[in-house]
């Protein structure tokens, strides 16, 4: 399987914006902590130097993720999507067929999936028992807790 995300002008830009606040304003900050805290002596009991340690590798890891998502993203023409079944970007409303609840999705990469914003994972089990397929097909979904079954109600972009 690839490793291409596909994403929107709107999921991209929100990548970009990401990494370039990281870069320019967050490493910044932190580098200007560690050193502050360096000019306080003894480094060996020194809290607040290796909380800004801590905080400077955790942000390098988060701005080497961004970079690697960025790398492997793909702009998407919205309006070329095919709406005749389920694919990434695709913005698709489900039934649970056992609860009779339904839900509406939009079908994103990894990097810009928010449950809370309707956005919701191509590699999550759901959405990749989504995938492909149409309206009026039932998905038969293995999750952590058993099978859940969805109909396909719509499919949009």
């Amino acid at each position: 399987m690839s490793d291409v995300a596909y994403y929107t002008e709107e999921g991209l830009k929100e990548l970009r914006d990401e990494l370039e606040q990281l870069e320019h304003v967050e490493r910044p900050r932190v580098t200007k902590e560690i050193a502050d805290a360096r000019d306080k002596g003894d480094l060996s009991e020194n809290a607040e130097y290796h909380a800004a340690k801590e905080e400077q590798s955790l942000l390098e890891y988060k701005i080497a993720q961004l970079k690697n998502s960025l790398s492997k993203a793909r702009l998407i023409d919205e309006s070329q999507l095919d709406t005749s079944k389920v694919l990434a970007l695709s913005i698709v409303k489900i039934k649970n067929i056992d609860n009779k609840m339904e839900f509406e999705y939009t079908l994103v990469a990894d990097a810009v999936s928010d449950l809370s914003q309707g956005k919701l994972s191509v590699s999550s089990p759901i959405g990749k028992g989504l995938l492909g397929k149409k309206k009026g097909d039932i998905a038969k979904i293995e999750v952590p807790n058993g099978i859940m079954k969805f109909e396909i109600l719509k499919i949009s972009r």
